[in-house]
């Protein structure tokens, strides 16, 4: 069978490769999903909803973890579809049935069930319309810039978060709550264009070269025996059970300690901006670097910007407390898919991904809970309290420094399997 001579279009580093293309088509699709309109946007709607409906901050959280619990049980079946089928198959109805449901929240009334269901509804979509079900794809097209790629497609949400927190912020003093929903439901859509055009599998050549040829790596047995792969679920759950407690709880917190809703606003987008330099950053790094010691370094980070916002009760404080944070928390989701495919390679790489994404919504699930039932037991944010939401990064931090020990060993795989 004859082979396919190597060329420009086939090289990684130029800007004619197709690879980019379709990473482009993945960064405006994470640009528009769930990470950064949900994450970014619910603790602006907390005291209006309150307002509107005396729901308590509890109640509220609630919501958050039952999307993110959500999240936990259907990503591993999201993962193993986005095993077997072109992708777009699974990204387009979850961005319909994702907008669908952001907008409908404008219609909420005193039943609080409905908002509860409406929840669910987004948790079931959510990772279809997020990184999770745009990296596999990337994957398939890049070797040498692996960790760049992935960090492209990860800033999408830093850039969508950006913006996402003051626009709604806006919309919600001069327009209303209900209005502000449906025009979430709206910008969720605008990634629907570019992710049918774009956002396909690479095909595969006729050649020796080890990335064209079929999907080689660890089973799902293999990969779940290994300790590697449960400490690094560990470090995920512990990040996200920091981050989401902080994150949907933010705005609240800030405007408690002084800070106006603006300003509280802003420092939602100061995370979102910090948190593309670390995405880059991260990525350029671990192509060239251990990416577990660049792991520990962004966790450490992360511990400083929470300690940051809880004592913080100025503008410049909270810009400073969220820009910190921004660089580290969200940064490790770079390492994740990185350091699975390399250690247990792309045949069940969606699947093991889902896992790891289950360990994401268990600790995204309850760490929201557990601030929002701290707070109806103390009546504020004390920063005791929010200072013991560090401890889960500090621990992540220690677990990626046990991660980095055994991979000086004998890793699950050989790095010639692991690609």
């Amino acid at each position: 069978m004859k082979q396919v001579a190597s060329s420009p279009a086939v090289d990684e580093s130029s800007f004619r490769y197709a690879g980019w293309a379709v990473t482009g088509g993945a960064f405006t699709g994470v640009m528009f999903s769930f990470a950064p309109i949900v994450p970014f946007t619910f603790s602006l709607f907390l005291n209006p909803l309150h307002a509107a409906f005396g729901w308590k901050r509890e109640a509220l959280g609630a919501a958050f973890a039952l999307a993110a619990m959500t999240v936990a049980l259907v990503s591993p079946l999201i993962g193993l579809l986005l095993d077997r089928f072109p992708p777009r198959r699974i990204l387009l109805p979850a961005i319909l049935v994702f907008a669908a449901a952001l907008a409908s929240l404008s219609t909420l009334g005193p039943d609080i069930r409905r908002y509860y269901l409406t929840y669910f509804v987004i948790g079931l979509v959510a990772n279809g319309t997020a990184q999770f079900a745009y990296t596999r794809t990337v994957l398939t097209w890049f070797n040498r810039h692996r960790g760049f790629a992935l960090a492209l497609i990860l800033t999408g949400s830093g850039v969508g978060s950006l913006f996402f927190p003051p626009l709604t912020q806006w919309m919600i003093e001069h327009h209303g709550w209900r209005n502000a929903y449906l025009m979430l439901g709206s910008i969720a859509l605008l990634g629907l264009p570019l992710t049918a055009l774009l956002v396909r599998n690479r095909p595969q050549p006729v050649t020796q070269d080890v990335l064209s040829a079929s999907p080689s790596g660890a089973s799902i047995r293999e990969a779940l025996a290994s300790p590697a792969f449960w400490v690094l679920a560990g470090i995920i759950l512990l990040g996200a059970f920091s981050e989401n407690s902080i994150i949907t709880n933010l705005a609240s917190m800030l405007t408690e300690h002084g800070v106006s809703p603006y300003f509280a606003a802003l420092a939602l987008s100061a995370r979102g901006g910090a948190g593309i330099v670390g995405r880059l950053g991260t990525g350029l790094l671990i192509d060239r670097s251990s990416p577990q010691r660049i792991q520990t370094c962004i966790l450490l980070l992360s511990t400083a910007g929470i300690v940051l916002l809880a004592y913080a009760h100025s503008p410049a404080a909270a810009l400073i407390g969220g820009a910190v944070l921004g660089v580290g928390l969200g940064s490790e989701a770079d390492i994740a898919p990185y350091l699975l495919a390399q250690y247990f390679g792309r045949r069940n790489f969606s699947m093991l991904y889902g896992l790891t994404w289950t360990a994401y919504a268990i600790g995204g699930a309850t760490g929201p809970l557990v601030l929002g039932r701290l707070y109806d037991r103390s009546g504020s944010y004390e920063p005791r309290i929010v200072v013991l939401m560090s401890i889960a990064t500090l621990t992540a931090a220690g677990l990626s420094l046990l991660l980095r020990q055994r991979n000086r060993g004998t890793s699950p795989l050989h790095p010639s399997e692991a690609h």
